[in-house]
């Protein structure tokens, strides 16, 4: 499979764990890299930290999973020339709908992202997430938009 696809995959395979609720899954794509949110200027590095920072912020329904559809899209990816390093930006779309929230739109913005190659296989080395729209995230971040904790 050609760098720049299994880029795009690793891409949407963060979208997948998520969406199914896999918090361990997603930590994992992140074991050797960090997240970093600018709108709360905090950088998560590894495995462990990203597995808290998404079981403290990530609300998980009866199902076990965050009824959300991570919808990324716009995706471009630039190989570097020494085909061992990569850089994607691209756009995200969180859609949701529960049993009190009619299906709607509830967060959008753009990641930033760099890779790197390790034995023939793409990982993340870091992601920047960055907020641009916000709607209602009540079912699905257990803070509000204020980062405040709900009870």
């Amino acid at each position: 499979m050609e760098d720049s696809r299994q880029i795009e995959n690793l891409i949407y395979l963060y979208a997948e764990r998520i969406d199914n609720g896999d918090l361990k899954g997603v930590a994992a794509l992140f074991r050797n890299a960090e997240i970093f949110s600018p709108a709360h200027n905090v950088t998560r590095t590894g495995y462990d930290e990203v597995l808290e920072m998404y079981q403290l912020s990530c609300r998980l329904h009866d199902t076990g999973t965050p009824l959300t559809k991570h919808l990324t899209t716009n995706v471009i990816i630039q190989i570097d020339g020494d085909g061992l390093s990569a850089s994607a930006r691209s756009y995200f779309t969180v859609i949701q709908a529960t049993a009190s929230l009619a299906l709607q739109p509830i967060i959008s913005g753009k990641y930033q992202d760099t890779f790197r190659k390790v034995d023939s296989m793409w990982q993340f080395s870091r992601r920047e997430m960055i907020v641009e729209l916000i709607g209602n995230c009540s079912e699905h971040l257990l803070y509000d938009s204020r980062g405040l904790k709900e009870e």
